[in-house]
């Protein structure tokens, strides 16, 4: 995988269990980001070289003159995200958006969520742009990928999870009261959660819309929903 931009690459670095992972740092001619290079030098990790229009082949996102290449991104099993007594996870319903998912992770990494669950088939999955927009968080997120939605729910509930989704016909997110083990679901762009996955939640429940519009952005909306699960 690759990973550009200066921000991407200095959490990379200041993640030394990341250090193995690291296939090769490559800088236009012309880059001088010193705490970028110091942490470089303290890896012992070598530096390629290269004209702006090389780094402009390699990277599909704005590089700010340098690029890593790191090895593909590890999913966990779901085992690992259920293992521990309270925990707190996030379901992604079959989002679709990239920009969409790396503003999620990095919210779900700052406020604390203990793992995200995605969907293998018709799902965005972790690539450059979700690194780019994790702005590093990436890494500090335990990530599952399953088969089925639907039977990992049920595994969830059978392991004592509350199931939360969010729709429209919900009751108002603040009046609810949040179980240690609960698992908040977010639906796709367009169509929100399936109708498999709504009508195997123990609750559901809406962010209330005051103005002209009907709907927020998903990751806006997620955001929103995971400081109310930490919240309460």
């Amino acid at each position: 995988m690759i990973v550009s931009g200066r921000n991407n690459v200095k959490e990379i670095l200041k993640n030394f269990s990341m250090k193995n992972k690291i296939k090769r740092v490559i800088c236009s001619k012309n880059f001088n980001e010193l705490d970028i290079l110091s942490l470089v030098e303290k890896w012992n990790l070598k530096i390629i070289y290269k004209e702006k229009w090389e780094l402009d082949k390699l990277a599909k996102n704005n590089h700010q003159g340098i690029i890593m290449e790191v090895e593909e991104f590890n999913y966990v099993e779901l085992d690992d995200l259920i293992k521990d007594g309270k925990c707190r996870l996030l379901i992604l319903d079959h989002l679709e958006d990239p920009h969409n998912l790396g503003a999620i992770i990095r919210t779900a990494e700052a406020a604390g969520i203990d793992g995200i669950i995605l969907p293998k088939n018709r799902s965005v999955s972790v690539n450059e742009t979700v690194m780019k927009t994790s702005v590093g968080a990436l890494y500090n997120v335990k990530i599952c990928q399953v088969v089925n939605l639907s039977q990992t729910i049920k595994t969830l509930k059978q392991e004592g999870f509350w199931i939360i989704g969010t729709d429209m016909d919900g009751v108002d997110y603040q009046t609810v009261s949040y179980p240690d083990k609960s698992v908040l679901i977010i639906g796709s762009e367009g169509f929100g959660m399936s109708r498999l996955v709504k009508e195997a939640c123990d609750y559901v429940v809406k962010i209330p819309m005051n103005g002209k519009i009907n709907s927020l952005n998903a990751s806006v909306a997620a955001g929103i929903m995971i400081y109310e699960l930490i919240r309460k």
